[in-house]
């Protein structure tokens, strides 16, 4: 008989305590930044000096309160959109959406070619896809954690589980974010600091995109028809019973309720703010990668959302509130490529989203602080692992391990060839990934590193913004230091061994592709390269 694997916060303090186990035998030791002035110009260079390292003890238990304090942005995220979203799912809104989706693919599904295809197969595709090039272009991290709340209970009506919930929005998302086109902070970032053009060898990377999101998409869409066909064959079948039971709802007979006046006081009140951003701001300059494009978007939004929102108050409150979180989206959008939003203004467009629902329903003030305090208890436990997860780096952090973990496997690739450097190279960010998630930081500290040392091997430093681009973006769907993930599988109700008893197949396959995808890098006349 298999012995029980361990609950998810016993397996990120054991983590915690191997890495404080690691600062009393690995020395410690720091990157720097030094200017050198050369024939009169100054640059800056960085240099690894030794130091005292600072042994880890009874700073295991800090650590956790060090970790969420670390990760505050995002556990106050979290519990924002828990609790915004909880509003929300009870005003039945999502069960109508849902219910009426399913009903209009079934229509579909009598058009002999989709048939063919499969109408299912066609939507998680296209979802997929959506994601991806959220992902490849902008970036998209912690903004999949709020997807999570829609598409898990979409799968799951859809006669699936909560993986392929979560690989339609954080899979899709970490297939793009790997496959990066014009993300600025990993490739922008990546080609700043190692001085090349940015988003040169674009050409390549399309190539790259597309490649990668056949491979994890196809791999995504046989393990959903084979859960579609026996659903006891999913791992989380058992967890999966929270949503089955939620989802239960939208087998029932929901009657759309008319729109009370309360609606329409939410539609004049969104429809006046909407008018005054777009007065204020009439042009939105949307940055896509190092382009740019300078047009009318929040003036077209609004007089969308006007003629929209009349037809759904006419309809249903119902279809009105959907539209709410339709729009919630579009400006999530806008917000971050126009105008820099990150995880607060994210948040805050989430949380009046979720008033908006609950006063379209005519609930009390009393009824709304109740459901977003429902939904905040729920989401608790993701918010708290995600906290945990981060002790495990400032343990890393506070024993000064981290930087010589990273110069000592940076001083493996001396003397090796340009393919087998330039796969050392795709190895180390691979593995440095898992004590720094975060890419901006991971290139900040290994760029400046990489790319002279690849002049020195013959490797052209695109080469080596794919490494570690590859590098960074794979591992993000399996690490435990990254707060999203572990955001994602929270909300999801996944237990993270579980994950990683699915996603590890794909892993394999992607990095090995990913491996594949860097020998032309070093053995072909690529443009830009």
């Amino acid at each position: 008989m298999l012995k029980k694997v361990p609950n998810t916060y016993v397996i990120i303090f054991s983590i915690i305590i191997f890495a404080a186990i690691l600062t009393w035998f690995i020395p410690g030791g720091k990157y720097v930044k030094e200017v050198i002035v050369h024939e009169g110009v100054e640059s800056e260079q960085v240099a690894f000096q030794s130091m005292e390292s600072h042994p880890q003890t009874w700073q295991v238990f800090s650590a956790l309160f060090n970790g969420f304090v670390k990760q505050a942005g995002i556990i106050v995220f979290i519990l924002m959109v828990g609790g915004a979203f909880w509003i929300l799912n009870s005003s039945k809104a999502i069960d109508v959406g849902i219910f009426s989706f399913l009903k209009f693919t079934k229509k579909l599904e009598k058009v002999k070619l989709v048939e063919r295809i499969g109408i299912n197969s066609i939507v998680i595709t296209l979802i997929m896809l959506l994601f991806s090039l959220f992902g490849a272009i902008f970036g998209m991290s912690e903004e999949t954690i709020a997807f999570i709340i829609i598409l898990v209970p979409l799968a799951i009506s859809m006669g699936y589980d909560s993986i392929t919930g979560v690989a339609m929005v954080f899979v899709a998302a970490g297939l793009g974010f790997a496959g990066a086109i014009l993300n600025p902070f990993t490739i922008g970032i990546a080609q700043e600091l190692s001085g090349i053009p940015l988003f040169t060898g674009i050409e390549y990377r399309m190539f790259s995109w597309v490649v990668i999101n056949i491979v994890g998409i196809a791999y995504v869409l046989r393990y959903a028809a084979k859960i579609r066909k026996t659903p006891s064959a999913s791992i989380v079948y058992e967890e999966d019973a929270y949503w089955r039971e939620k989802e239960s709802h939208v087998q029932e007979k929901l009657s759309p309720q008319k729109a009370s006046w309360a609606a329409w006081l939410v539609f004049a009140i969104i429809t006046g703010v909407l008018i005054t951003f777009s007065v204020l701001y009439p042009i939105t300059t949307m940055k896509i990668g190092n382009a740019n494009l300078s047009t009318y978007i929040l003036p077209v939004l609004t007089g969308l959302f006007v003629l929209s929102g009349i037809f759904t108050l006419l309809r249903s409150v119902h279809y009105f509130i959907l539209l709410i979180l339709a729009y919630t989206m579009f400006l999530l959008i806008v917000g971050v490529m126009g105008y820099g939003w990150y995880i607060s203004e994210i948040a805050t467009i989430f949380f009046a989203m979720g008033l908006a629902a609950g006063i379209s329903m005519q609930y009390s003030g009393d009824r709304i602080v109740k459901e977003f305090m429902e939904g905040v208890k729920d989401i608790m436990s993701a918010a708290i692992v995600v906290g945990l997860a981060a002790g495990i780096i400032v343990v890393l952090e506070e024993g000064n391990i981290i930087d010589t973990i990273l110069y000592g496997l940076s001083q493996t690739m001396d003397g090796l060839g340009k393919t087998a450097s330039v796969s050392i190279m795709y190895g180390i960010q691979t593995i440095i990934n898992i004590v720094i998630p975060s890419g901006s930081a991971k290139a900040a500290l290994t760029m400046p590193i990489m790319a002279p040392f690849s002049d020195l091997i013959g490797v052209s430093r695109q080469a080596t913004v794919m490494a570690f681009q590859f590098g960074d973006g794979f591992t993000n769907m399996i690490t435990p230091t990254s707060g999203v993930l572990i955001a994602v599988l929270g909300v999801a109700k996944i237990p993270y061994e579980k994950w990683v008893k699915w996603i590890t197949p794909l892993m394999i396959i992607l990095m090995t592709l990913g491996l594949l995808l860097l020998i032309p890098t070093v053995n072909m006349d690529l443009n830009g390269f």
